[in-house]
Parts: structure tokens; C-alpha cells; sequence
């Protein structure tokens, strides 16, 4: 019998000190003045802007980035922008894989892929804003560009683009690369199977995915993300009248839609505790990813929960702050990665304070978020959620909920050791600090995806949301000093997938 073939894990010859200056300049010169343009673009995901067809700014955003790539002239580079009828356009490149031209390389494989993945779509404005800045009116200070999108993750094309410069400068062997760029993230990626399904012939062997939309836990070090929730989103809505009416003649007769509504969410969650109640909602955590959150813990510590903008008060003169839900660091990871939780993002039914009259109320709807496990699957537990919280509601009023979407999450296939090498070669290099990992809260439909579709691919998961840059809320900022190294640190893996 054959001695099995062994494959060597190479040492990356890329001069990461040459690098990070040659993206640094390419991010001073221009990424930031482009990020800077596209902040100024209200292009919101399809979920939150109905006419985005009509309006544009989605088409507008991919097609100025396609245009900056273009501009790149990157030997080899090919480039189109694609849309399916009925779809959101998406942006998809191609670089083919290099000779390995310098001396002591190894040749590149001509089968082998590496796919880089971002999107442009946005989410909505939010309140809350500073008074000097605002989701659409960029500000660079202090090495933070603030305004929504450019770090969730209008970034990724630039940075990918800028991180293949940086391997064709130095002449080093890289793979094939491929990038698929999309405008419909933000919505759960509805719009992108289509595409993948589309391109799988033109994708190729796909070896190494980059997926520049994920998080980080401090900005010192590099940070792979090794799992992501699942999610389901979806309106449920109370109504007990046809119209309002006057509540001192109709409270104690007629229930509060708020009150059912309170009953019909007790059935999903603890109030007290706010664990979730089904437990097929539920999973066993691997003993590979609790041990990696007990390493997390131990470099992050109580700034896991301290990041967050706590409310504080004055209390007898000395200042209070709201607390979290556990101040253990290794509970805070878990609770946030791998189990499930309820958040309510948006109301409806209700007036305005100033407006509010002594009316009883017709109906309540509120904007449920639910976020599962990553071995949980959305579809059933969401098919779960629908009968748990419509069926024999009390008083035998109108409950429904609608508009139901989900995205089943994602834990990170094992790690090979060439990829754990070059993860930690590409930090050291970079951040001057071994590469860390952490589960993220969030969800990118596309992994689960592509862990199906090419399941012996590695996955770099990684992004630039650390410590208060605050994707989706008030204030949202890419640290560019971050996503530099971050950029370095991705060509640096590249160039270590083994031929």
C-alpha cells in the first residue's frame, strides 16, 4: 500500500512589512476618499427600501466600485456586474492564479480558488446619531470614517482589490481568485443562491473563502470568526378592536392588545432570565468551540460586555450603570454566540408620547429578531416560532405573524494546518499579536451556503467590527488603522494556501 502523499505547508514569502506599507498608502490615497463617497449613499438593503429598483442606489454603488476596480488595471483582472430578473445586482471578478515567477515559490495550483465575499447594501439610518455626524454624512477622525456601511462592509471590495496589488507587487505565487461582491446582505441574502448557482461553474475549486463582513473581538490582533447564529425575523401583530376607543370606558372589558401580547411572548421567553423557552431552539456547544470561548475570555475579558454604551445614571451621587445579562466573560461569549435569544426591534401601533390621548388601543405589532444557535435549523425552528405563537391566542384574539424570514447559521469547518499557520504568521506580522478567535452574534447567510457547496474549503471569516464600531446603530465606524492590517493580513493567507 502507498505511503499517503503529504503536502507540505509553505511559508509565506510575502514581506509583510512591504505589504502593510504598499495597502497603507493604497487606503490613504484612495480607499478612504472612496469609502468616504460611498458613505453619502443611502443605498439600503431591499428589505428596508421598497423602490431601491426605482431609486437606484445600489446599482450606483456596485457600478462605482466596479468602475474603481477597473481603474486598478489589475493584470489578468476580468470584471462584470450581473443581474438576474427580478434580482439585485451583484459585482463578480476574476484574477487568474500566478506562475510563482519568484525564485523559491511554490507555483500556484491552476485549480485551486480562493472567493473573496463583501456586499454594499446598507442598513437603514437608526436614531441616535451624534449631533456632528449622521448615517449619510461621512466624518474621518481620529482614524474612524464614520457613517453607515463602510465597515458593514462597503470596505470589502477595496480591501480585496488592494490585498491582490499587494501579491502582484512583490510577484509572489497566489491562487485563483475569484470575488462576488453583493447588494442584497442586509435582507439575508434572498438574491444570492441564485448567483452562486449561476456562477458555480465559473467559481471553480473553491480552496479558501474570505469573507470580509464579520467582526473583532479588540483591534490588536487579528480575529477569525469560527461560528455565526442563525436568525429569523418577522412581524407579530395583536388585534383585539377595529378602531381605538376611549379607555375609561372600555379598560377592564375589553383586554389590552398589549397585555396579550405580553401573554403570547411568554410562551417563547423568560422574561426574567431571557432564555427561550423550546428547546428544540437549543444546541449542545462543541467542546472545540467552548474551549476556544474560555481562550477568548482569558484576552478579552470584562471588555466583552464593557464595550457596549451602557445607560448610566446618578444615584445619590455616585454613578450607576445598567448591567449585562452576566458579568463572566466566558458566559458573555457563549450567551451572544451559541444560544438562542429574542430581541424586539420595532413597534407599531403606538402614538407618539406627546400624542398619546387616553385611547385603548386596537392593536400591537412588534418587530421580532431571534437569533438561534448555529447547529439550529432556521427553517423548522422558524415553522416552530409561527404555530408557538399563533395558535390559541387569549381572548381569542387576532395573532399572526408575518413577513417571516430566516437564515440558518454556521460553524466553521476544522481548521488545517496550513490555515492555522498562516492565520497566526499573518497576525504576527501584521498586529505583532497571535490571531484570535471568537464567535459572532450575527449572520452571513452566504457562509452556510458555501460550507455546503464546498465543504473542504477553509474559511477566513473575519471584519473590522470591534469594539464600539456599532454596525446598524448610531455612530458606525470602520477603524482604518484596523482594516490596513487587516488588508495586509488577508494577502499574507492568500499567498500561503499550498499549491
Amino acid at each position: 500500500m502507498n505511503a499517503p502523499l503529504h503536502r507540505e505547508i509553505p511559508a509565506s514569502i510575502l514581506n509583510a512589512a512591504q505589504a502593510l506599507s504598499e495597502v497603507t498608502a493604497k487606503w490613504d490615497g484612495d480607499i478612504v476618499r472612496q469609502l468616504t463617497d460611498y458613505i453619502a449613499v443611502p443605498a439600503k438593503s431591499p428589505m428596508f427600501e421598497k423602490d431601491w429598483a426605482q431609486l437606484g442606489y445600489l446599482e450606483r454603488v456596485l457600478r462605482t466600485a466596479a468602475d474603481w476596480v477597473k481603474a486598478q488595471n489589475v493584470a489578468g483582472l476580468t470584471l462584470e456586474i450581473i443581474q438576474l430578473p427580478g434580482r439585485t445586482p451583484v459585482l463578480f471578478f476574476e484574477v487568474p492564479a500566478s506562475s510563482g515567477a519568484t525564485e523559491g515559490a511554490t507555483p500556484a495550483s491552476s485549480t485551486q480558488t480562493v472567493l473573496m465575499y463583501g456586499h454594499l447594501d446598507k442598513q437603514p439610518e437608526f436614531n441616535g446619531w451624534r449631533n456632528d455626524l449622521g448615517p449619510w454624512t461621512p466624518k474621518y477622525e481620529d482614524g474612524k470614517l464614520y457613517g453607515r456601511g463602510s465597515a458593514d462592509d462597503g470596505y470589502a471590495v477595496y480591501a480585496s482589490i488592494a490585498a491582490i496589488q499587494a501579491l502582484k507587487s512583490q510577484n509572489v505565487a497566489y491562487p485563483r481568485i475569484v470575488g462576488l461582491i453583493e447588494t442584497c446582505e442586509e435582507s439575508g441574502s434572498y438574491d444570492l443562491l441564485p448567483y452562486v448557482d449561476a456562477l458555480r461553474s465559473r467559481l471553480g475549486d473553491v480552496a479558501l473563502v474570505v469573507c470580509l463582513d464579520s467582526g473583532a473581538g479588540n483591534y490588536d490582533q487579528l480575529w477569525l470568526t469560527t461560528s455565526l447564529r442563525g436568525n429569523a425575523a418577522g412581524v407579530l401583530k395583536v388585534e383585539i378592536l377595529t378602531e381605538g376607543v376611549h379607555s375609561g370606558d372600555a379598560s377592564g372589558l375589553v383586554p389590552s392588545s398589549f397585555r396579550i401580547m405580553r401573554q403570547v411572548l411568554d410562551r417563547l421567553e423568560d422574561s426574567k432570565t431571557g432564555r427561550l423557552l423550546p428547546q428544540s431552539f437549543h444546541c449542545e456547544i462543541p467542546a472545540e468551540r467552548l474551549a476556544q470561548a474560555q481562550a477568548t475570555a482569558q484576552i478579552l475579558g470584562d471588555e466583552i460586555y464593557k464595550r457596549f454604551p451602557w445607560a448610566h445614571y446618578d444615584c445619590e451621587g455616585a454613578g450607576s450603570f445598567a448591567l449585562p445579562t452576566t458579568t463572566d466573560p466566558v458566559e458573555a461569549l457563549l450567551n451572544r454566540t451559541w444560544r438562542p435569544t429574542l430581541s424586539v426591534t420595532g413597534a407599531e401601533g403606538f402614538p407618539a408620547l406627546k400624542d398619546a390621548g387616553n385611547v385603548l388601543r386596537p392593536y400591537t405589532a412588534f418587530k421580532l429578531s431571534l437569533r438561534f444557535p448555529p447547529l439550529v435549523d432556521a427553517a423548522q425552528a422558524v415553522q416552530e416560532l409561527k404555530t408557538l405563537l399563533e395558535d390559541n391566542a387569549p381572548y381569542q384574539a387576532r395573532v399572526t405573524f408575518d413577513g417571516v424570514s430566516g437564515s440558518t447559521g454556521w460553524n466553521a469547518p476544522s481548521t488545517a494546518p496550513w490555515f492555522e499557520k498562516a492565520l497566526n504568521d499573518a497576525s504576527q506580522a501584521c498586529y505583532g499579536a497571535p490571531c484570535g478567535t471568537i464567535g459572532q452574534g450575527g449572520t452571513i447567510p452566504l457562509m452556510s451556503m458555501l460550507s455546503k457547496g464546498f465543504p473542504k474549503a477553509q474559511m477566513m471569516v473575519c471584519g473590522v467590527l470591534g469594539p464600539k464600531s456599532n454596525a446598524h446603530g448610531p455612530n458606525e465606524f470602520l477603524n482604518v488603522p484596523y482594516a490596513k492590517k487587516l488588508t495586509a493580513a488577508v494577502a499574507h493567507v492568500m499567498a500561503s494556501l499550498p499549491g
